[in-house]
């Protein structure tokens, strides 16, 4: 695969990611110089088989459409979307690359969360939802691993293209496959359920589960089945979020809980609403001590207009804080390995780096968590099958136990533990 060129322009240069959907390559315009790109691939007729879409030619048809409406958004908290396609049996999708921190990972790396920066984010969210649905889409699927948080704070919302499939028509989420798209943890009720066309509002209850999770540590549902996650949604109520984090916001935690109502109707009525609840609550402009440090999401609202990167740092004297070390310098050297594609580097770097990580976090640890998903990545790209298998199997119980046997990712490891034992048997 790598080395491939889609559409005579776009040659892919390594994996970044899967999904049920598809794969995410990074690669280069050759059209542009070179530019680097993002270019998500989907099979047709798995996606057709997921959404319910007996014609796979027909949801080619509908991405095609509703990708050029996606592509007309221009605004910062969203991907930007260069061009989209087929390719065969595959529909593409190229959207510029990104450097940051997907939100998962960052709220991991910082437990707790700052309730600040918890706001920042989910006002920046807003904003990008508001863009959204102006032109008649629904995302469906926002949740931390479709959020970007870049060095310079800004929140990125990702995956408009699936979101653009998903918009068209009032088909159920929980398709005759029996297959959910989306994440279930995330989902509003009426849209697990699919009695009724799903509407902004889905986005809003799955923004009070993503702003819940920053806040509270945790999601307010959960259940190994999705059956029994969507009783707990229609019948109970989660901990109030001032009770995991008792110094929230009374106005903050007020709006969690009416963004994770039951009832659509009984929602904030769009994302302008949302916003303007958390607005007294975010930071002014030139507030704060000094300037704000890499992926703090509060800094686009403290200094909108300042350049990035910022100014560089005098030497260093003694004084003040030291460079980042341990856990957060190896994350960050990860990511730049990755970038590079020094993934033999990177598997290295990540076999050294678990233990220490274990030690002080514990084995249970979100971070850790991470740090072991994309050890097991990175030992399949390189073609070490046999030290990735142990890996999956210990994270497909782990997550099997706390999400349920039919959770994307669940699925997803599933899936690469095939892989490994495929390519083990042929040796």
């Amino acid at each position: 695969m790598i080395g491939r060129v889609i559409a005579g322009r776009y040659e892919l240069t390594e994996p970044l990611g899967k999904g049920a959907m598809g794969q995410v390559w990074g690669g280069h315009d050759r059209g542009l110089g070179g530019r680097p790109v993002a270019v998500k691939l989907m099979h047709s007729g798995r996606m057709a088989s997921l959404s319910g879409t007996a014609d796979p030619e027909e949801l080619r048809e509908r991405f095609e459409r509703e990708c050029r409406v996606t592509a007309q958004l221009d605004h910062p908290n969203l991907v930007t979307v260069f061009d989209a396609g087929r390719a065969d049996d595959e529909l593409f999708l190229v959207m510029q690359r990104l450097e940051g921190s997907d939100l998962a990972d960052h709220l991991a790396e910082h437990d707790p969360y700052p309730w600040r920066w918890a706001v920042a984010v989910a006002a920046q969210l807003c904003s990008a939802l508001v863009a959204v649905h102006a032109v008649r889409i629904v995302h469906r699927d926002l949740k931390p691993g479709n959020v970007i948080v870049r060095p310079d704070g800004r929140v990125v919302v990702l995956d408009l293209g699936i979101a653009a499939v998903g918009s068209v028509g009032d088909a159920s989420r929980l398709t005759r496959t029996g297959t959910l798209i989306g994440t279930p943890v995330y989902m509003a009720p009426e849209q697990a359920m699919g009695s009724a066309p799903v509407g902004p509002a889905a986005d809003l209850y799955a923004l009070g589960v993503l702003l819940y999770e920053l806040l509270g540590g945790r999601v307010p549902f959960d259940a190994p089945e999705a059956a029994g996650l969507l009783y707990k949604k229609l019948h109970e109520e989660p901990v109030p979020v001032s009770r995991l984090r008792p110094e929230t916001p009374a106005p903050l935690a007020a709006l969690v809980h009416r963004l994770l109502h039951r009832e659509p109707a009984a929602r904030p009525a769009d994302a302008h609403e949302v916003y303007d609840a958390l607005a007294p609550l975010l930071p002014r402009a030139g507030s704060g001590d000094g300037p704000a440090p890499p992926l703090d999401p509060t800094r686009p609202f403290r200094e909108p207009v300042a350049p990035w990167p910022p100014r560089p740092a005098p030497a260093r004297t003694g004084f003040g804080p030291p460079p980042a070390t341990g856990l957060t310098a190896t994350l960050e050297e990860v990511r730049g390995l990755l970038a590079a594609g020094h993934y033999a580097h990177v598997a290295e770097l990540l076999g050294r780096a678990l233990p220490a990580a274990v030690a002080e976090h514990g084995a249970a640890s979100p971070v850790v968590r991470t740090l072991r998903k994309q050890y097991a990545v990175t030992l399949m790209d390189t073609g070490q099958y046999a030290r990735a298998l142990p890996e999956i199997a210990e994270l497909i119980r782990e997550y099997a136990a706390e999400r349920g046997p039919h959770d994307s990712v669940v699925t997803q490891l599933l899936q690469d533990e095939a892989l490994c034992r495929h390519h083990l048997t042929r040796r």
